[in-house]
């Protein structure tokens, strides 16, 4: 592959999986793993660990399987200084979302209550670690997908990175949007925000990374809400 059609910043000791037919997914497979992302998001919305573990692990073993179970292609063992980046990208990322909410609830544009304070407990900590991960496949399929279309038609690897990118923040924040006006505010938060977890997956090509810094962003809001309800 050309170097520059890498990025700058990218790990080009690894690629993305998939977009090349690396392996190659079949159509009817990507309507199995589109089916298994929505059944996964409805267990997404139950607060049990089990519901939790069913919302990671059942979009996660199909796509394992048209990886041909070489887990190795989406996950690898983080590196100290990977570690350093995804807590790095967190408190980025919260230092965006303050700072951007703050803009648009003074023009009006509110996100709603994404969680319920009086709902959560310390016990709704331990469904995060799966759920999270859940959400990480929900990004992380489609971008495949869109990726793999755009690069089939332009052989162009970082425009079909962008392209397949801002489509997946898009679709992203449509499931943090109740209404026009939190649509508004979740494409900003969560849409955009999630550049800072593309990008730790892009730099490492490791979907771990990218859910660390997840995990680290909402753990810190749930444990905020737990405090403040106490």
């Amino acid at each position: 592959m050309s170097e520059i059609s890498w990025f700058a910043f990218e790990n080009n000791d690894l690629d993305f999986p998939i977009y090349r037919k690396n392996p190659h997914v079949p159509k009817w497979g990507w309507i199995v793993l589109f089916i298994a992302l929505v059944i996964g998001f409805i267990f997404q919305m139950g607060s049990s660990i089990y519901s939790a573990i069913l919302a990671c692990a059942i979009p996660l073993i199909p796509l394992l399987y048209f990886l041909k179970w070489d887990y190795k292609a989406i996950f690898q063992k983080p590196k100290l200084s990977e570690i350093g980046l995804a807590v790095a990208l967190f408190i980025g990322y919260m230092v965006y979302a303050l700072l951007i909410a703050s803009v648009l609830d003074g023009v009006g544009i509110t996100g709603g209550d994404l969680i319920d304070s009086a709902t959560v407990t310390v016990m709704s900590l331990p469904p995060l670690i799966f759920s999270l991960m859940g959400e990480e496949l929900i990004k992380f399929i489609p971008f495949m997908f869109f990726m793999r279309l755009a690069y089939k038609y332009s052989n162009k690897r970082k425009l079909s990175v962008i392209l397949s990118m801002l489509i997946v923040m898009v679709f992203f924040a449509s499931l943090h949007a109740f209404d026009l006006n939190t649509f508004m505010f979740a494409l900003v938060v969560q849409g955009l925000g999630s550049i800072f977890e593309f990008f730790g997956y892009i730099k490492t090509k490791n979907i771990l990374i990218s859910y660390i810094t997840h995990l680290c962003t909402d753990v810190f809001i749930f444990s905020l809400a737990i405090m403040g309800a106490a």
